[in-house]
């Protein structure tokens, strides 16, 4: 262990426990601010979803917010903003989380409530058909009717994978929606929503022992159930390139595409990281190669930005992934001339490699990036959740920031030479309707 990892453990270090019915909990105590965050992590997203319940995941995180056993609708939230708190959660392509930041005296609120809904929420008929609709509109306002809405999220996995867990709509087709019924949500619960089958973090400013006491108190009653099977989601790796085209009648402009399939980010983590800063490289900041190539030498393009994994965060996601560089572009410019030189950019790092200088400001405002989401309580507290459940190592989160470091610029061109045009999915936009 380096200097710096040691530090990264020194001023967050986590404890961890189980429960008899399978629960993995992790502590993350820091005194410095009377704040206490929350987090429940359940081992299911969009890509657990069986044929015929596409959005089914997000659907029934809008469920767990319907009212629980001894908690009537409306009163998880009152009961978290009257402690001065705040609450939320979220549906991702390998999990589904709730959260809660609150007064550190209000921590046993936050935790009955999460025991509470994880035990038995309300699924009942009148719930399901009212977050069927809500989703159905939220569909609407985010996807539908907004320019650019699927793109390139949920329109490129069908042309990049073959499987249906990473080719569906994780946001729901309407007639997978509108057949639910509440067997199915409970049907759902009962697989997924099992205790053995997720994550409970909490961090701030607690008591570690006195925190073990209350979360056995709230959470040792939670009937166990047996875990469902992690979802086979790798694929083998594209052997040909793959193209598709959609059309956008709101859009203002065309725009393309690009992703190519990445080392596994769990089973091949340090090489992954190479990608991670390529990335960087490509595409973050006015001095990246594709900001200063697309947009002020050649001009053919108004916007550019790139990412790994389809939700914008490389940390937590399993295999099968994408890194994927978006361009939205003049009507005038041709498709093909942005392709060009968005590969020729890519090639230019996997033939001359990177700088230790260019690599040292990357990896300077990675850092930042990091200590900036891990400086909130709340932030911490969601990194280290996400470390647990998706690489099974909370200290994962703690650590990141020395891990990058230690990337060296051969690693950075590596991964530039797997990202082959032979073996990319391309998915163009074309604008049909929209004005400039």
């Amino acid at each position: 262990m380096t200097a710096v990892d040691a530090d990264l453990v020194l001023r967050h270090p986590v404890e961890r426990f189980s429960l008899e019915n399978g629960l993995r909990v992790v502590l993350a105590p820091d005194r410095s601010v009377p704040v206490v965050a929350v987090s429940v992590f359940y081992d299911v997203g969009m890509r657990s979803e069986p044929p015929g319940r596409t959005g089914f995941a997000h659907l029934f995180e809008h469920m767990m917010f319907q009212g629980s056993a001894n908690v009537p609708k409306m009163e998880h939230a009152r009961l978290v903003q009257a402690a001065g708190g705040t609450f939320n959660g979220s549906t991702h392509q390998d999990y589904t989380n709730y959260f809660e930041a609150l007064p550190a005296e209000a921590l046993e609120r936050a935790l009955f409530l999460e025991a509470d809904r994880m035990a038995a929420p309300a699924i009942t008929e009148e719930n399901l058909r009212n977050q069927i609709d809500v989703v159905k509109e939220e569909i609407r306002v985010n996807v539908l009717n907004r320019p650019y809405g699927a793109f390139p999220w949920l329109q490129l996995p069908p042309v990049a994978f073959e499987s249906f867990a990473n080719t569906h709509d994780g946001y729901g087709s309407f007639v997978d929606l509108e057949s639910s019924t509440v067997e199915d949500a409970a049907d759902f619960f009962d697989r997924y929503y099992a205790p053995s089958n997720a994550v409970l973090c909490i961090g701030g400013d607690l008591d570690p022992d006195e925190t073990e006491r209350l979360v056995r108190r709230w959470f040792d009653a939670v009937p166990a159930r047996p875990a469902p099977p992690v979802p086979v989601t790798g694929e083998p790796s594209p052997t040909t390139r793959r193209y598709g085209i959609v059309e956008d009648a709101l859009a203002p402009a065309p725009a393309v595409a690009i992703g190519w399939r990445v080392p596994d980010p769990v089973g091949d983590f340090d090489t992954y990281l190479g990608t991670v800063l390529l990335n960087e490289v490509l595409s973050e900041g006015d001095a990246s190669r594709l900001e200063r190539r697309l947009l002020h030498t050649d001009r053919i393009a108004v916007a550019q930005s790139s990412y790994l994994g389809l939700f914008g965060d490389p940390f937590d996601v399993r295999d099968a992934t994408l890194m994927l560089t978006q361009v939205h572009h003049p009507a005038e410019v041709p498709v093909d001339r942005v392709l060009t030189a968005v590969q020729e950019e890519v090639d230019r790092v996997a033939v001359d490699g990177v700088s230790g200088e260019e690599l040292g400001r990357v990896k300077a405002r990675v850092e930042v990036q990091l200590l900036h989401q891990a400086d909130s309580v709340l932030g911490r507290t969601l990194g280290f959740a996400a470390a647990e459940l998706i690489h099974g190592r909370a200290e994962l989160a703690g650590e990141l920031a020395a891990r990058l470091a230690r990337v060296t610029p051969d690693q950075v061109q590596t991964a530039a030479r797997g990202l082959s045009p032979d073996t990319a999915a391309v998915l163009e936009l074309r604008a049909t309707g929209g004005k400039s």
